[in-house]
């Protein structure tokens, strides 16, 4: 009965502890030729984190990359692939580069935040793709969830794309403490158990 109760109990503080950041989502990105379709043999890469906070309706992208051998072009996140981590897809973001990404250089750094609520963030044919604005922002967020967004920085060398990575979703500080929890009462559970 006991373990019973501190199930329910480990079931209640996850429930209560999920809402801080259930709107925020966090994805890494590691950018490199070889993860580029056609792969590459370039010494170029770059690491990014992509946040889309729901409740403000944001997409923030803070990237930096180096060792391109061209200069850049342009770089935007495409969605949604066929299958997750794999394949091409259309270019989502505003085109024909993100607003403010530095190009005609070989490395560099990006930050910026991007209004999911604005038609200038987003390629016009995403837009029309999936209805609306709304739609379009739901779809994006939806696709990189599953795994099926990348990532891209495109040169002079590669004009189909140097170097890109898949976003890949960032587990919540709380879903490990709540993975921590969990463990810990099975484990009291089972010495409990064996002391019987």
């Amino acid at each position: 009965m006991k373990i019973r109760s501190m199930i329910a109990a480990s079931l209640l503080l996850s429930a209560l502890a999920s809402p801080a950041l259930a709107h925020t989502y966090v994805f890494d990105v590691v950018l490199t030729g070889p993860h580029e379709a056609p792969p590459n043999a370039s010494p170029g890469q770059g690491l990014a984190t992509v946040t889309f906070d729901m409740d403000l309706a944001t997409m923030t992208i803070e990237a930096s990359f180096s060792g391109l051998t061209g200069t850049t072009t342009a770089s935007h996140i495409h969605c949604c692939t066929a299958n997750p981590g794999l394949s091409t897809a259309g270019v989502a973001t505003t085109t024909p580069s993100f607003t403010g990404f530095p190009l005609g250089v070989g490395s560099g750094t990006y930050n910026h935040t991007f209004d999911l609520t604005q038609a200038s963030s987003y390629n016009p044919s995403f837009v029309t793709a999936h209805t609306d604005i709304s739609g379009a922002m739901n779809f994006l967020l939806a696709g990189a969830l599953a795994g099926k967004a990348y990532l891209n920085i495109h040169t002079q060398t590669f004009p189909g794309g140097e170097i890109r990575g898949f976003l890949v979703p960032v587990p919540e500080p709380e879903t490990y403490a709540l993975m921590g929890l969990g463990l810990a009462v099975v484990a009291v559970a089972a010495k409990r158990r064996q002391g019987a």
